[in-house]
């Protein structure tokens, strides 16, 4: 059974940085695609960026990218998203995704299993 379990959510002041993390079970991330999305009451889910399966290639939406950074640890079997230079607009629940079929894209639709989520809020 997969599992996933996000950590690391907080309230920060802008400009400040966290580092989620992503806990798997059931799952070897070092052979799945990896995504994080987040989602803000009353908007669709938006994919943030993505780990390729196998290696260390990632992708990241254009209002995050040089912020944000996405590393796998194989040994703990975790995925990690951090975060730099947060802004207000970063405020939302922050999700991590896989696909068991390893479908990989940036869209919610492609994955079957996700994590409860964890929250992020960012002051101005």
């Amino acid at each position: 059974q997969v599992r996933l379990m996000e950590s690391g959510g907080d309230s920060v002041q802008a400009g400040g940085s966290l580092r989620l993390a992503c806990q798997a079970a059931g799952v070897n991330v070092g052979g799945k695609c990896m995504s994080w999305f987040r989602q803000v009451p009353g908007k669709e889910r938006e994919g943030l960026g993505t780990i390729w399966a196998g290696g260390d290639k990632t992708y990241f939406i254009s209002s995050v990218k040089g912020r944000f950074t996405i590393s796998r640890d194989r040994a703990e079997n975790a995925v990690y998203l951090q975060m730099n230079d947060l802004r207000p607009e970063d405020s939302a629940m922050y999700y991590c995704a896989t696909d068991a079929w390893g479908r990989c894209g940036p869209d919610a639709e492609v994955y079957d299993h996700w994590g409860p989520g964890t929250q992020v809020t960012v002051s101005s």
